[in-house]
């Protein structure tokens, strides 16, 4: 079956998630695809692809894996190296030489220009070598752009014929790759059923709720909003950007909550539309703020030439400082447009992915460079694709980061990109509620690297841990069939019904920011493993811990180790 990935006019770029989601799930793929390779045939060269394995130096030849791929016949020569595979496992292996990726070449050759596209490249240049043993980048750039230029689109044998010389495979180095892989699975698969114990452990030590008898709050609730879209101008930072501002049309009693939304890499305020219309429903003030260095529309801009960047670097600085603002603004108005009635001393933010290290920024979290670098020598081994996000922050001036803004009092980062940029020292600045949530799935934020173990080095009290298991990184209630269908196509993953985890996560974001923002204590209930218990859905389950089982979860991950 074809694959259209990206492209001028495809229908995969009218919606921002899925585009990134895309270009995600290929890169995974592409990672997913060494070991299964390697563990058949390597592959990859102009003529022949030369490797080690033990003390033997092997090839073999492009043509014998180009008649296997189009006629499924084993020449002598691949015999040699296929004899032993299952019928079913040379059924793949062709299908994974065969598999057809329609991407603009233009395009394609714009993002490997760029500086995360050049990092990406250099990584896979360590494993797949130019005959000699040199890195492997610049031929591999040339091919990708050649090969995504055929009418019949990119494919592994395609690259491999246009690669401008014979591949030298970095075998040990893949071998490597290979057992992190599956340590990283393990350790997942580990973490996951001991946080499910840790879930039931605690629920049943908890007093006894009957949830039936509660509203279920992953229901609208009953106020009206209006949605209004204002336009700010920071001339400070010679910056102007959008921001959606959901308000209640009738005010609760008392001051009116404020959370603020910061979106991930790649999307933008529309993709938190119903988020932000179900805290509304509740008697919030919600803004979502555009960042317009690290938004769809500057992916777009890249993709078209008209910028060299996936993000502007500047997006580590200007993101907080986009809140910032939008909270000064809010205060200028608050008399002439909400007659006084905001709470701007006390204001919740929830950040997605890029989005979440908005969100721990604010909260206090610091860039710690020194750990930055610690994790970005050797990237390819941490299997941790959003580190090529977070180690663009090296290029930032190496001084002192701190954007922590006193008018928040509680954040929450769902799959929050965070791990090497703070580490345990900038993690541990924050010292106001914060809530992190992980998907078992998700392959840009791996639960494991990314919020499990940045769980544990929060020293705050008040602290929380969702793990959604099978979710991903992404809200599968927005995405198309054909996304949906490329989704299914990773392994080990099912999908749920479509609004599942969209209902988890209205539930938690409302009884977290109502027990903490608008202190409102009733909710506390729903802040219990116990009701994690309730709304979960087999095999999909909820679990939901909070910092009183940081010593068990640690002593877990000490055990796996998992980025060694």
């Amino acid at each position: 079956m074809k694959k259209r990935i990206w492209g001028k006019g495809s229908k995969n770029l009218t919606r921002p998630n899925q585009f990134i989601l895309r270009r995600w799930v290929e890169f995974f793929i592409a990672l997913g695809m060494i070991p299964a390779i390697l563990t058949t045939i390597p592959v990859g060269a102009a003529e022949r692809i030369y490797f080690t394995y033990g003390p033997l130096g092997l090839s073999v030849g492009v043509d014998s894996l180009e008649v296997f791929a189009k006629e499924g016949r084993v020449n002598r020569e691949l015999d040699f190296y296929l004899r032993g595979m299952s019928e079913e496992g040379k059924a793949q292996f062709r299908k994974a030489l065969l598999q057809r990726y329609y991407i603009s070449s233009v395009q394609l050759y714009r993002f490997l220009r760029t500086p995360i596209g050049e990092n990406l490249l250099a990584q896979i240049g360590n494993l797949i070598n130019i005959q000699g043993g040199r890195n492997g980048k610049y031929g591999l750039r040339g091919a990708l752009v050649q090969a995504a230029a055929d009418p019949e689109g990119l494919t592994l044998l395609n690259l491999m014929r246009k690669f401008p010389t014979n591949i030298q495979l970095n075998t040990e180095g893949i071998f490597t790759l290979v057992g992190l892989f599956k340590t990283l699975v393990t350790a997942t698969d580990v973490i996951v059923t001991q946080i499910d114990k840790l879930t039931a452990i605690a629920a049943a030590a908890q007093a006894p709720v009957d949830f039936s008898a509660l509203s279920d709050i992953r229901h609208p609730g009953e106020f009206n909003f209006d949605k209004q879209t204002l336009t700010l101008k920071d001339r400070n930072r010679k910056r102007q950007f959008l921001v959606d501002l959901y308000k209640p049309q009738r005010w609760r009693s008392g001051k009116t909550p404020v959370v603020v939304i910061s979106h991930g890499f790649g999307t933008g305020p529309k993709n938190f539309e119903k988020r932000a219309k179900h805290l509304a429903s509740y008697g919030y003030l919600v803004a979502v703020p555009q960042h317009l260095g690290s938004d769809y529309a500057h992916i777009q801009a890249m993709l078209t030439g008209y910028s060299r960047e996936v993000f502007k670097l500047n997006e580590f600085i200007d993101r907080p400082l986009d809140v910032i603002y939008l909270l000064d603004e809010l205060e200028r108005r608050n008399q002439s447009e909400f007659q006084g009635r905001l709470n701007l001393q006390k204001v919740g933010v929830m950040g997605h992915s890029f989005g979440g290290y908005t969100a721990l920024a604010l909260a206090g979290a610091e860039i710690d460079f020194e750990q930055l670098e610690a994790n970005c020598n050797f990237l390819f081994k941490k299997l941790n694709p959003s580190l090529l996000l977070q180690c663009r922050a090296l290029e930032l001036p190496q001084q002192d980061y701190n954007f922590r803004d006193r008018r928040v009092k509680a954040v929450m980062a769902t799959n929050p990109v965070n791990s090497a940029i703070f580490g345990p020292k900038g993690l541990s600045r924050i010292q106001i509620p914060v809530f992190m949530v992980a998907g078992s799935q998700d392959p840009v934020t791996p639960a494991v690297l990314e919020q499990i173990r940045s769980f544990t080095w929060l020293t705050g009290s008040d602290k929380y841990l969702a793990l959604e298991k099978g979710n991903t990184h992404f809200d599968i209630s927005e995405l198309d069939a054909e996304t949906l269908e490329l989704l299914e196509s990773l392994p080990k993953l099912t999908l749920p019904k479509t609004d599942l985890f969209s209902g988890y996560a209205r539930a938690m974001s409302l009884a977290f920011f109502q027990v903490y923002i608008a202190n409102n204590a009733e909710y506390s209930p729903y802040l219990r493993s116990s009701y994690a218990e309730y709304i979960s859905e087999e095999p999909f389950n909820l679990y939901l811990l909070d910092s009183s089982f940081v010593d068990e979860l640690t002593e877990v991950l000490d055990l796996l180790k998992p980025d060694n």
